[in-house]
């Protein structure tokens, strides 16, 4: 360990210091590749949204792993009907980016092609969290004991209250990804899927050009190094030799057409599966494409009050109902909370509350010891940006519905989308578990 002193000598204690950022700067880079890793290892690529995450790595480590614990760890629901899940949840917000993702894991995962036509292809079971799904995702005030009733309660399509708990968690998690989709411009179409490697041609090697391989490069020819190379095979090195080296490029190139043969099956498989991924429409999933936000403030019926987490709250309530039913989740959730409000960015912390409870607010969820005429002097102009990326994230895309924030870091910019997002999840959770709460104690 380099140690600095101030009895050392300004340009030594200069170059510790460099040495010592630079030691600080390498240990994030290895952070972040060991993340980007992980998620190779999990979904076979590394999507746009991980990319825009890692420029803050101890939230999106914290991000990784809720995420893979609950599309790929252990737990009731099958892989498949998992993905499938978060396609429906995706296609409410017309997130495409999202519904092209999970189909092309719910194929990788063993997942039936025709499930993709449309939502009625899917089992029924699934179909039968269509009403929840769209609630969840465009007034989770309306969420009721009763929507829980008909998924427990519903003869052999029947859903188990532990099903039910990781589908709410699933649904929440992407209605709330897609926020952050909308909000930091992730790439939504077939484009960002990055292609397979198994096509590309193998790299040209110098001995080919002595076994009759007519792919060589124009530059390389008429080069002298391998006209050099091809005279030395002719020299005193021997006949044996000569033939040794013959033997062994024919034997490479036996098993190089081996291997192409199998990237060319592989690559085959890959354009089939992505033809069927991108002509997934988000549309074919939607059953009632008129049931979309409302303001809170505007509902119909004014016997959906204010939800006051004074009454129900997810560190007094909604953590060990959820842990309990789904073992573990709740301490990975409640570190996504904890992770993106300890991120050192945004000035103050009456900022990042702001944006936190202002979010809460449009989805109807207050707090009794909270002055909102904060809200007004620290948020401003950017109140619709937060109101349309919580609540109606696909019409975010519009020139008119950015961050007037022009003297934020990217970074920081993030941060206010991850805020966003993450407040998003959580009032999704409070107003599910409360219904599961309600119909327990029934």
């Amino acid at each position: 360990m380099i140690i600095c002193t101030n009895t050392m000598d300004y340009p030594l204690r200069a170059q510790c210091q460099r040495v010592q950022k630079q030691m600080v700067v390498n240990g994030e880079k290895e952070r972040v590749s060991l993340l980007f890793m992980k998620a190779l290892v999990s979904r076979g690529s590394v999507d746009t949204v991980a990319q825009q995450m890692a420029v803050h790595p101890h939230y999106l480590e914290s991000f990784l792993r809720t995420q893979h614990y609950i599309l790929h760890m252990d737990g009731p629901l099958p892989l498949p009907h998992r993905h499938y899940i978060a396609i429906m949840a995706a296609a409410q917000h017309h997130c495409n980016y999202l519904v092209h993702l999970h189909s092309a894991q719910f194929l990788r995962v063993g997942g039936d092609p025709l499930w993709l036509q449309d939502l009625q292809a899917a089992p029924a079971r699934l179909r039968l969290l269509d009403q929840i799904n769209k609630v969840l995702a465009h007034k989770p005030w309306l969420t009721s004991c009763a929507h829980i009733q008909a998924l427990l309660k519903s003869g052999e399509q029947c859903w188990s209250l532990a099903e039910l708990v990781q589908a709410v968690v699933i649904l929440a998690h992407c209605h709330s990804l897609c926020c952050f989709v909308f909000g930091s411009d992730a790439d939504s179409n077939c484009s960002s899927f990055s292609k397979s490697p198994n096509g590309t041609s193998p790299k040209f090697c110098f001995i080919d050009s002595a076994n009759g391989n007519t792919n060589v490069p124009p530059s390389l020819s008429s080069s002298p190094d391998l006209i050099t190379h091809r005279r030395s095979l002719d020299s005193s090195s021997g006949m044996t030799c000569l033939k040794e080296r013959i033997q062994k490029s024919q034997e490479e190139c036996e098993k190089r057409e081996v291997r192409l043969k199998t990237q060319v099956l592989q690559q085959a498989d890959l354009e089939e599966e992505e033809e069927v991924i991108c002509s997934t429409d988000s549309s074919r999933f939607i059953t009632d494409p008129d049931f979309c936000y409302k303001e809170f403030a505007q509902r119909d019926d004014d016997h959906f009050e204010v939800f006051r987490v004074q009454d129900y709250s997810w560190e007094d309530h909604g953590f060990s109902l959820v842990n309990r039913l789904y073992s573990d989740i709740g301490h990975l959730l409640d570190d996504r909370f904890r992770s993106v409000a300890t991120i050192p960015s945004l000035n103050t912390h009456d900022l990042r509350r702001a944006i936190w409870n202002y979010t809460h607010c449009v989805l109807g969820i207050r707090y009794d010891d909270y002055d909102y005429g904060e809200v007004n002097h620290l948020l401003a102009r950017d109140k619709f940006y937060i109101k349309a990326v919580a609540c109606f994230p696909d019409t975010t895309k519009t020139p008119g519905c950015r961050l007037s924030w022009t003297s934020l870091k990217p970074s920081e910019q993030i941060h206010v989308n991850l805020l966003i997002m993450e407040a998003r999840l959580q009032a999704e959770l409070l107003y599910s578990l409360r219904a599961i709460t309600q119909y327990m104690i029934l």
